[in-house]
């Protein structure tokens, strides 16, 4: 029996794939609401997990990378990240991101927070990992086809410049921001 003060779970008629891509699937969902009567097709992207890291120097500074991003058709200044592969511990694909864009590597790092990036339209999370004392790694960047980046590396007090500035505006680099804030050290 239902509660009467909770709202009721829509039911799940039929799922397909209406689109796919080398990373993410356009799905429809059909639901019926149990109580009007309603049956509407819904639609989300099927991706995979991501990751997304704080790197921390050994002189406390947070690097930060500028790509160009095509949703938005500029340049975006976020934390480094990426997928996290099929079967891959999201710490370690953080780590091995982490590398591949920045050209540092961590001696060791700890995931920090989860958030579902967009529950409307995305069925994901993304795993925020802080590392300390990242030092350049002798094999430099490993950038995918589509990747190049400019890499800073920022003070506390210059990235909160930067926040207040409204230069950082990728949601989840703000997120991974909050959740350093939160469980590692104040901006």
């Amino acid at each position: 029996m239902e509660d009467p003060g909770k709202i009721p779970r829509w039911e799940l008629k039929e799922e397909t794939v209406t689109f796919s891509s080398r990373v993410w699937e356009l799905r429809t969902r059909r639901y019926t609401h149990p109580h009007k009567n309603i049956t509407e097709d819904f639609y989300y992207i099927n991706s995979p997990d991501w990751v997304v890291v704080l790197g921390r120097t050994v002189e406390g500074k947070i690097l930060m990378v500028r790509q160009f991003r095509w949703g938005i058709d500029d340049f975006s200044w976020e934390l480094p990240g990426g997928i996290v592969d099929p079967g891959e511990d999201p710490l370690e694909a953080g780590l091995r991101e982490f590398k591949e864009e920045t050209g540092y590597e961590a001696p060791s790092g700890t995931i920090i927070g989860v958030c579902h990036p967009n529950p409307a339209m995305l069925n994901n999370r993304c795993h925020f990992v802080f590392a300390d004392n990242v030092v350049p790694s002798e094999s430099g960047t490993q950038w995918d086809a589509h990747e190049e980046m400019e890499i800073s590396s920022l003070s506390t007090g210059e990235l909160k410049d930067w926040i207040d500035h409204s230069k950082v505006g990728h949601s989840l680099a703000l997120v991974g921001l909050f959740y350093y804030q939160l469980k590692v050290a104040a901006l």
